[in-house]
């Protein structure tokens, strides 16, 4: 990640095998699923696209939008979905969240693209969700001041959500341009990178209008843009396994369950006289994972690659997913659990990596 050092190829390697453990939890990327009112809608949409030259334009047109060059496109939220409802219950979930997060910076937000597209409130955004201060000037007026700032800032975001296997659909122009779509895109991506405490609108999908220029023609077409899915999918719980059920039905054996993991766990750290007392906070920040997998494995890690005393949220995550790619070259699967739901002391998610080990280790001197 970009507060992170340099990783070394094992720690680059992201692209891991795919889990399919019994124990775990899918996270990272969002899975699309295409329901059936989908399919009616796009095969209502390949009539329209026949029957389009037949027909005047449904869109109203903008004067700048006939000024495309050619083969150049625009796109515009198609004004039936900026009414629609849940897009706009979508907007406020999101205003209300930043305008919470952004509480002592005194900025209030009022609408998305108006009080977004110049990345100040980005910047501040980013800075407070992951930790890290961004190198960029306070307070720019000028165009080409604030796609500057935005490029900063953008660039920070991707670093971040790219290995995590976020689709990138903003950019510097679409951002800067009020592009309320690209924006939302951006926001909620960023909700659910850092598991922030809001409940987001499900399924809501939008239809985007593509204006294209070719041989001085312009032709216009509509694509659906999904923005949310279902929640569970959105918090990467796509399958209830072990722990849900032990959760739900035998919290009482919990407590076995927990006890037997610190035994475990312990039982290694106590030889670098560490000692564990609490699963879920003390194996928030990666630090002691990072550990027990050198125990394990018997290996010294080098301290360059992680942080021993990790500062922020993008530190701690850092060093998580490096303990998890340490369990992958020791040959284990790639957790199902998220990096992120580990620092978010998500006691399932570090029952489950740790769990993980004991059954692969348990035996371990």
């Amino acid at each position: 990640m970009s507060a992170a050092p340099i990783r070394s190829s094992a720690m680059q390697s992201g692209k891991m095998k795919k889990d399919e453990s019994f124990l775990g939890k899918l996270g990272g990327t969002l899975v699309r699923k295409k329901k059936s009112k989908e399919v009616s809608d796009l095969q209502e949409e390949g009539k329209n696209a026949i029957n389009a030259p037949l027909q005047p334009s449904s869109t109203d047109l903008l004067p700048e939008d006939t000024l495309l060059e050619e083969n150049a496109e625009r796109t515009m939220l198609d004004p039936t979905s900026r009414d629609s409802p849940k897009f706009k219950d979508l907007q406020k979930v999101l205003i209300d969240w930043i305008n919470n997060e952004l509480e002592e910076e005194r900025i209030i937000v009022k609408d998305l693209e108006e009080d977004l597209y110049d990345g100040q409130v980005l910047q501040k955004l980013f800075e407070k969700l992951s930790g890290r201060k961004l190198n960029v000037a306070e307070v720019t007026q000028s165009e080409i001041g604030q796609k500057q700032k935005l490029q900063t800032v953008l660039e920070a975001v991707n670093e971040l959500l790219t290995p995590h296997g976020w689709a990138i659909e903003w950019s510097v122009d679409s951002i800067h341009g009020k592009n309320l779509v690209a924006i939302i895109y951006l926001l909620v991506a960023l909700a659910m990178h850092f598991q922030a405490p809001i409940r987001l609108p499900e399924q809501v999908s939008v239809q985007v209008v593509v204006v294209k220029k070719r041989e001085g023609i312009l032709h216009t077409s509509h694509v659906t843009k999904e923005l949310t899915t279902t929640t569970e999918m959105m918090m990467g719980r796509f399958e209830r396994d072990a722990f849900d059920t032990l959760l739900d039905h035998a919290p009482d054996k919990l407590n076995v369950v927990k006890k037997s993991l610190i035994t475990f766990v312990n039982k290694h750290l106590n030889k670098l006289n560490l000692e564990v007392t609490e699963l879920e906070s003390q194996f928030a920040d990666g630090v002691y994972l990072v550990l027990l997998m050198g125990l394990l494995e018997d290996y010294f890690v080098p301290l360059y690659n992680f942080f021993l005393t990790p500062e922020n949220f993008e530190q701690k995550v850092h060093n998580v997913a490096f303990a998890f790619e340490l369990m992958q070259d020791g040959g284990l699967k790639k957790p199902k659990a998220r990096p992120e739901d580990v620092v978010n002391l998500n006691l399932k998610s570090t029952l489950r990596v740790l769990y993980n080990l004991f059954t692969n280790y348990k035996n371990a001197e």
